[in-house]
């Protein structure tokens, strides 16, 4: 849940207007069941409010999914305007890309949903408005000298994305197999740490 303008702290559910409220509902039902199993009427429950006023804001589910996802998209959005244009362009992109990493830490349901919207994105425009809005960054980036013009733009739009976002579907095959392969007693800082990155076509990467 995003914070208060004023604090910057989570927002309450009484802080938030009924659309808000309905939203964020929709979010974490759609995040920890799928959108196609949950119904108006279990959002309209978990929100407080009634069928007829979800219906109000949102017309049909296809309608509250999308307001779902323009949501995720601006918190993407939010978590990169942070980051201000100073200083190397490497350390604005480690920058943002750690900004990014903060935003979906905050937001474990949004982290769930994006599992389940790109692993089956039936429905779903999510994957499409998030590689458009890397696009429009790495195209305001570039005119602004502040990334390698040498480089396509398409390459560099999925290498963004791959930095900021890769870890959400590696990261529990890493787990999974840390808890397998650890020995009595090792303590979790030993966990390898995962870093996950693009080359560009034809390089080849580096032995085992």
């Amino acid at each position: 849940m995003e914070g208060t303008p004023e604090t910057g702290l989570p927002a309450t559910n009484d802080d938030l207007t009924a659309k808000a409220r309905i939203r964020n509902a929709a979010l974490e039902l759609f995040a920890a069941h799928g959108a196609s199993a949950v119904s108006l009427r279990a959002v309209a429950a978990k929100a407080g409010v009634t069928v007829g006023l979800v219906q109000h804001h949102f017309t049909t589910k296809d309608g509250l999914q999308g307001a779902v996802e323009e949501q995720i998209v601006e918190y993407h959005a939010r978590a990169i305007a942070r980051v201000p244009d100073e200083g190397p362009p490497a350390d604005v992109a480690a920058a943002r890309d750690a900004s990014v990493r903060a935003m979906l830490a905050r937001h474990p349901a949004v982290v769930d949903y994006l599992r389940r919207s790109f692993l089956d994105p039936s429905g779903s425009q999510l994957l499409v408005r998030l590689t458009e809005l890397g696009r429009s960054e790495v195209v305001r980036l570039r005119a602004a000298h502040l990334a390698s013009t040498d480089r396509p733009e398409s390459d560099q739009v999925i290498a963004m994305m791959v930095r900021q976002m890769g870890t959400l579907f590696l990261q529990p095959l890493v787990d999974a197999m840390w808890e397998h392969l650890r020995e009595p007693g090792a303590p979790s800082d030993d966990k390898p740490r995962l870093s996950v990155s693009t080359e560009p076509a034809g390089r080849h990467g580096p032995d085992v």
